[in-house]
């Protein structure tokens, strides 16, 4: 019989590639796993109990928060907070970024944003969502204020990122620089076990992921390609199959496994993009590069975005190399300023 690895296991076995860490990395993953059993066993009981829905309130976005986006937040934030291995909190769902000024937390380390529940609009439906996390060290002294300096890092600042997806199997998934792995959650002993080891994501793929209904209100450098992608070319597999949740999270678990290209571009309404930099964009680059695919904003790298703002927005192409590249084409063919409608309602590079 197979003994299976769990992820405290494998954590610490780990713990010897961040000599500096004393343990605390790996304390605070412990701690995201253990947010995200409970969050888990809510969404699984989702349709039994008064967790769906609207909860009536709007987030910084101005989005409706769902009942079960206040909870994994709240869950989240008092994992961390118990913890004692995290100073600073950046979340979707709060305004400010939330200091955790507690007697054991005055000598911590690590600044943790997240998305708590990704995808949240799918919950009544019962398709799958995630959480999205990146971990960073904190730039400030200790004992002393956290600054925006701490909130404010290039995504190459990271020391780890990850997220875990709530579908059919619960799997998180995470990289501290040192490749990719996956975990999914025994339900009969409560424990995330390593099921994907060293993930890799396809050079290529066949698949395309992006929110066709949107369209009209596309660039012409993503118009371009998607039209790329449904022209019949035996050579190169295509027409690519078009593939679509709603969740990052499930599309780009998707990608990584299968291959293929998640695409979140700029919109007449959305000039900047509308995914957010810090605990999305960020986070999901650095897991997708680590396992050797790549993550643009259809021009430059991702993780090398100045951060100005704390809910600072951007568009992505992320996935298989090849394909990414090929996307980064047809946009550099096109101007990337600010584009918008003309009177006869194509949209146009102005």
């Amino acid at each position: 019989m197979t003994a299976f690895k769990t992820l405290g296991q494998f954590i610490i076995e780990r713990q010897k590639d961040f000599p500096y860490a004393k343990g605390e990395l790996s304390r605070l993953l412990r701690d995201i796993g253990i947010a995200s059993k409970i969050v888990n066993r809510e969404i699984n009981k989702a349709g039994l109990v008064d967790i769906l829905g609207d909860a009536g309130s709007s987030n910084i976005q101005g989005e409706s928060q769902k009942k079960l986006d206040i909870y994994a937040n709240e869950q989240f934030i008092a994992a961390l907070r118990s913890g004692g291995e995290c100073c600073i909190v950046v979340s979707e769902e709060n305004d400010e970024y939330l200091v955790i000024d507690s007697d054991i937390s005055k000598e911590a380390n690590y600044v943790v944003a997240l998305d708590p529940l990704d995808g949240s609009s799918n919950i009544d439906v019962n398709v799958g969502v995630g959480t999205i996390f990146s971990i960073y060290r904190r730039k400030s002294d200790k004992g002393k204020l956290s600054t925006n300096e701490d909130v404010l890092q290039l995504g190459t600042e990271q020391v780890a990122a990850g997220y875990v997806i709530y579908g059919s199997s619960t799997m998180l998934v995470y990289t501290t620089g040192k490749g990719v792995n996956g975990f999914t959650l025994d339900p009969s002993i409560g424990e995330f076990c390593l099921s994907h080891p060293n993930m890799t994501v396809p050079a290529t793929g066949t698949i395309y992921s992006i929110n066709e209904g949107n369209y009209i209100h596309f660039p012409d450098g993503v118009k371009k390609y998607i039209k790329y992608c449904q022209v019949e070319d035996p050579d190169t597999k295509r027409p690519y199959t078009s593939r679509y949740t709603g969740s990052m999270v499930a599309d780009i678990h998707r990608t990584l496994i299968k291959g293929g290209i998640f695409i979140y571009p700029p919109t007449t309404g959305a000039k900047k993009g509308k995914l957010r930099l810090i605990y999305e964009c960020n986070p999901m680059a650095y897991i997708i590069e680590q396992a050797g695919g790549k993550a643009s904003d259809g021009y430059k790298r991702i993780m090398e975005i100045e951060v100005k703002e704390l809910h600072q927005r951007s568009s992505i192409f992320i996935g298989s190399m090849d394909m990414v590249l090929k996307a980064e084409e047809f946009m550099s063919s096109f101007s990337p300023k600010l584009f918008v409608k003309s009177f006869e309602g194509e949209v146009k590079i102005q």
